[in-house]
This record gives C-alpha cells, sequence and structure tokens, in this order.
C-alpha cells in the first residue's frame, strides 16, 4: 500500500487531543474517461456474456447509469445531433412496467447510449474539443502494456551493455 507524501499537520498520527487521530490525507484518482464508464456500462447491459438483469432495482440502477452517461456525453456533441436527440428521447421516457418491457427499454437506451459513444469517438464537434489546429493537438496517452514493453526494453538493453563493458 502506498501512501501519500503530502505534508502532514503533526509529526505523530495522534494529533489534536488525546487519543483523537487526525484524518488521513485523501488522494484523488484522476477522472475516468466518459466514454470508457459509458461502453463500461454499456457493455454489462449488451454483452454476449452478462445476464440480465434479476429484479427491477437492478434494471433501475443500470438505467440511472446510462442516463448519467447520456448527459455526460450529450455535453460532448452538437445540440442537434439526431444520435442525441434519440438517446435524450429515451432517457426522459419513464421505465415501463413489467419483466420483458423494461428489459426491452434497457436494452434500446444501451444501445443509444453506444451511438452516442461513438458519434463522441467519431470526433462529433463538441465543446471540450479544442478547434485550434495542429497547434492545440494533444498526443494520445500510450497504453499501459506499452508503456510497460518500452521499460522493459530499456532494461533489457542496459543489461545487455553492462554485460558487454569488460571488467577491469
Amino acid at each position: 500500500m502506498r501512501l501519500s507524501l503530502d505534508h502532514r499537520r503533526g509529526d505523530s498520527q495522534i494529533g489534536g487531543g488525546r487519543g483523537r487521530r487526525e484524518s488521513a490525507t485523501v488522494v484523488l484518482a484522476p477522472e475516468r474517461d466518459h466514454v470508457v464508464a459509458a461502453s463500461e456500462t454499456a457493455t454489462l447491459v449488451l454483452g454476449e456474456d452478462s445476464p440480465l438483469p434479476e429484479n427491477a432495482a437492478d434494471v433501475e440502477d443500470l438505467v440511472r447509469l446510462l442516463r448519467g452517461h447520456v448527459a455526460q456525453l450529450g455535453a460532448r456533441t452538437d445540440l442537434g445531433s439526431p444520435v442525441l436527440v434519440r438517446a435524450q428521447r429515451l432517457c426522459s421516457e419513464s421505465i415501463p412496467e413489467g419483466y420483458v418491457p423494461n428489459r426491452v427499454y434497457l436494452v434500446k437506451l444501451a444501445e443509444a447510449t453506444q451511438e452516442l459513444m461513438a458519434d463522441v469517438e467519431r470526433g462529433g464537434p463538441g465543446p471540450i474539443r479544442s478547434k485550434c489546429g495542429r497547434r492545440g493537438r494533444r498526443w494520445r496517452k500510450p497504453q499501459i502494456n506499452l508503456m510497460r514493453g518500452a521499460v522493459f526494453a530499456v532494461a533489457l538493453a542496459c543489461l545487455v551493455f553492462a554485460a558487454s563493458v569488460p571488467r577491469t
């Protein structure tokens, strides 16, 4: 477990009074990408191996998550986009009663969320993207396995170099 290196208020863990502990420093994780989070939720509903929700509370939880993703992704698309309008129309409907109708509604909402994700990934214009051309372009964040491979290659090259240097 890694501890935060942030400055703490006292030298010891116990501070302020007899037997009272100071609150630990909380380090927030970086915000997750909305497209990735929406993709994971949609996969929970539409994945081949994912089971149907067992009860109405599970359906309501998934619908609430998908509606939140539509709201987050909607901020990154055009207001008049047909994909966004369809997703918002589905979000405004109430969850139907009954086992089959509410599962059908859940699947339709997940499909609309996937279409909205595809629109955002395709580069649909939105307020988050900069329009500065090449100058404002941000580099893609490399995948973790690519970084691990690069570190391994550098370490291996250093090892080979160190082994090839003659000892004196």
